[in-house]
């Protein structure tokens, strides 16, 4: 019988995982991919929009654990499709959500007889950003298990490290994954064919920096914009909420329109900062009405009326 292979991409919030993922069906189009976002609304699968791929989408909660019993009736339907015709996709890629642990997501693929008799697990891939606050490793206990299950290992925004940035995330990665192929990715770029050729068998393994985790204390918060909103009133508004939040606001997202242009804006933040916004392609599924999602450790209360009271 034939085995699909299949590709895992982790990361923690913020490190690159979608644009890593843009870049590999650029070169693989025949793809199915499965995205897990930990925010009731999808926003990655609309940074995708350019692939005509297979995608299916798992939100409101972390393949580890709220939505994990939905990944395997979604591979078993990938397969009886792709035994109908196997000219449909010749390989499924998973990203998994940024406050993710993999391993649950490889015991699926290891411990269901069913699935490991169709699937081959070609690789397990960490984006690890070179500019992520060191205190990261200690906070959130995710961050260590993403690298550790990792074959490779994808370092992203070198071009924003300083050299002593670079060399910390050099010498924690030492640590976590000595044995992993370990990749600089170059303002994004990075060269498929040595991620696929470099990740053709997963090692499991396990050492004193993986145990067990505690359920994560993540909370996130959906937020739609009915009309469009000035881009000036709204970057005042979402740098005032970083500022007011702080380290607890790790990850915010979000397409939305403004009366400027039609196109939709990508807005993207993480670790108190707020990147610079980018216009994204119209299509005809375009609705008009703007999606924000916001991931805090712990609970924010009031960031909704907060928003909202800034936005007035």
């Amino acid at each position: 019988m034939n085995r699909i292979p299949i590709y895992i991409i982790s990361g923690f919030l913020g490190s690159g995982k979608t644009r890593l993922l843009n870049r590999l069906l650029s070169h693989a189009p025949k793809s199915a991919v499965i995205i897990n976002e930990f925010g009731a609304t999808a926003i990655d699968q609309q940074l995708l929009r350019e692939h005509k791929v297979p995608l299916s989408t798992l939100v409101g909660g972390c393949l580890c654990c709220q939505v994990r019993g939905s990944l395997a009736p979604i591979l078993k339907n990938l397969r009886m499709a792709w035994d109908a015709d196997n000219s449909y996709f010749e390989r499924v890629i998973i990203e998994t959500s940024g406050v993710a642990n993999p391993e649950p997501v490889l015991d699926i693929l290891f411990m269901d007889r069913w699935l490991s008799a169709r699937y081959s697990l070609q690789g397990a891939i960490a984006t690890v950003s070179a500019i992520m606050d060191e205190q990261n490793f200690e906070r959130f206990p995710e961050v260590v298990a993403q690298i550790a299950w990792a074959d490779t290992v994808v370092l992203t925004q070198t071009d924003l490290a300083q050299a002593w940035q670079q060399k910390q995330i050099q010498t924690k990665l030492d640590q976590l994954a000595p044995i992993a192929t370990r990749l600089i990715a170059v303002q994004g770029a990075i060269d498929p064919d040595v991620i696929f050729n470099a990740t053709k068998k997963f090692r499991p393994r396990r050492n004193h920096y993986v145990s067990e985790l505690p359920q994560h204390e993540f909370s996130s918060i959906s937020i739609h914009l009915e009309t469009p909103i000035a881009w000036e009133q709204l970057h005042t508004a979402l740098m005032q909420l970083i500022t007011r939040y702080g380290q607890q606001l790790v990850r915010l997202k979000g397409v939305v329109y403004t009366p400027e242009q039609k196109q939709p804006l990508l807005v993207q933040g993480v670790a108190e900062k707020l990147y610079p916004s980018i216009r994204l392609p119209s299509r005809p599924s375009d609705d008009g009405i703007g999606r924000l999602v916001f991931i805090s450790h712990g609970e924010i209360k009031g960031l909704s009326e907060t928003l909202q009271a800034l936005l007035q």
